[in-house]
């Protein structure tokens, strides 16, 4: 995040707050006041006085030893996706895909050069990495990530992901730009993306786009499972042809929810 503006409207402290919250992570859940200041390249003083704004919202929590995030904190995720109707939109759908498959199905969106995870129906099986709302990971090599970096323009695509993760994660697939480019190609000519253990060992997904309305990408969603239980042949012959029915069944429910208008009705005093 910036800590300085483009312009006259920028709020630095508006920006050091959410430094602030961002710092706290799977690796430091609790931190000091001297850690947070340092995670967050602040002064000790400044830390301090948004830790305090932050506990006294509810956002933060403090044993007197250190501080930690409240789940008030994901009411600011939830916001964004409600606001977005995601999940009211997808919910029946990833209901029905899970139930024909028995395996784990999310939607993501991209968030610089991470996905992040904004839609879940998950199944109970032992896996590698844990996933939930708000799960990031880097998105070249994950098959939600594939599908919609294949969408972006050149340009826009070189740009995102020159972006740092901030998922913490490094993944086993490193490829160069030439090897990046064909695979994305790929992906974009058949429309749909396949990720066989390049995040993470026993990590096995197959992935469609989402559309809006104007038949713009604005996520993917995947079918997710264990490499050592699910074979490629089976995702790809079975669970494939599932998933791209029901990509395309939330994309259609996109453009009919974007096509309903909307009307404001005044209060009653």
């Amino acid at each position: 995040m910036p800590r300085e503006g483009t312009g006259p409207d920028f709020i630095e402290a508006l920006a050091r707050g959410l430094e602030v919250i961002t710092a706290f992570g799977p690796q430091r859940p609790e931190m000091t006041l001297a850690e947070v200041a340092a995670a967050a390249g602040l002064a000790r003083p400044t830390a301090r006085r948004i830790l305090l704004t932050l506990e006294e919202l509810g956002y933060v929590r403090s044993d007197g030893r250190g501080y930690a995030l409240t789940p008030r904190v994901l009411d600011l995720g939830v916001a964004y996706v409600r606001s977005m109707g995601l999940w009211e939109v997808a919910r029946p759908h990833l209901e029905r895909l899970v139930a024909r498959t028995n395996e784990s199905c999310s939607i993501a969106q991209l968030d610089g050069s991470d996905i992040v995870y904004v839609a879940r129906v998950a199944v109970p099986k032992i896996v590698g990495l844990s996933v939930q709302v708000g799960t990031r990971f880097p998105a070249l090599p994950t098959s939600l990530g594939k599908v919609q970096l294949a969408a972006l323009p050149p340009d826009e695509l070189e740009a995102v992901l020159a972006q740092p993760t901030r998922s913490g994660l490094v993944p086993r697939w490193q490829p160069d730009r030439a090897e990046r480019d064909a695979v994305l190609r790929e992906v974009r000519a058949r429309g749909w993306a396949l990720t066989d253990e390049q995040l993470a060992l026993g990590i096995r997904s197959v992935a469609a786009p989402l559309r809006d309305g104007s038949g713009r990408v604005i996520a993917g969603v995947n079918v997710n499972c264990h490499a050592a239980e699910t074979p490629v042949e089976t995702l790809l012959d079975h669970h494939l042809p599932l998933l791209l029915q029901t990509a395309g069944d939330i994309s259609a429910d996109f453009a009919r929810l974007d096509d309903v208008p909307h009307v404001t009705v005044p209060a009653v005093s």
